[in-house]
């Protein structure tokens, strides 16, 4: 999660979001580049005394501060392109859920496993244990098995919601009617705590989401847990 004067992303959760830390660092030292060489040109300009009356016609001059940019968006275009494919998700999921968007909870639904549906409340401030997270931590967690493919499908049962977990990289819109979505993979296991990003009422900001990442044994027997 987050920390108190972070200005950074979250430490990934995801492989798509290690990917997308690793293109927002390439494309940073891209601007920093270009940034760095526009500042030293306009410096250099301001500050020297020297003209060339003949620079009516330079050539090489044009030829250079054309192809030049057109390698630097190329080197951004294309990993962004494959980041882009990459994000699309896979075909095939081990474990498919489904997260309802309320005013103002979530209630998820495994559709793999029959009788195993619960509703996903935040914690208020006076029920809140020892080592939860004020305002973030919920009484039921989503429970998923750690480096499985999760498919989640996303809706909403009154107004727009969005369920988001951004260590993830996952943001998916919940709209009454439709269902829409989205895929993750933990590569490790742990807390991972998201929050709705879409204004819906008074209480938009009290209905966290908490993704509970485990073991695979420790998940059959969570599951068998939720049937009895």
């Amino acid at each position: 999660m987050a920390n108190h004067l972070q200005f950074g992303f979250q430490d990934p959760a995801s492989p798509v979001m290690e990917e997308l830390m690793f293109f927002h660092d390439h494309a940073m030292m891209v601007i920093v580049f270009i940034s760095t060489l526009v500042l030293y040109t306009i410096a250099n300009m301001a500050t020297t005394k020297l003209t060339n009356t003949n620079a009516v016609d330079a050539q090489q001059i044009e030829m250079v501060w054309t192809v030049i940019p057109a390698i630097v968006l190329l080197s951004i275009a294309f990993p962004s392109l494959r980041l882009l494919y990459f994000m699309d998700g896979p075909s095939q999921f081990h474990l498919t859920i489904k997260a309802v968007g309320h005013q103002w909870y979530w209630s998820y639904e495994y559709g793999d496993f029959k009788d195993v549906a619960f509703d996903s409340y935040m914690l208020n401030t006076s029920d809140l244990p020892l080592g939860f997270i004020r305002l973030l931590d919920v009484d039921n967690r989503m429970v998923v098995p750690m480096e499985a493919t999760i498919r989640v499908l996303v809706t909403s049962e009154d107004v727009l919601h969005s369920w988001a977990i951004p260590s993830m990289a996952v943001k998916s819109d919940a709209i009454p009617g439709r269902l829409n979505q989205t895929s993750f993979t933990s590569i490790r296991p742990g807390y991972f705590y998201g929050q709705c990003s879409e204004i819906c009422g008074a209480y938009h900001s009290f209905m966290p989401i908490v993704v509970e990442a485990i073991h695979y044994a420790s998940f059959k027997s969570w599951i068998l847990s939720q049937k009895t």
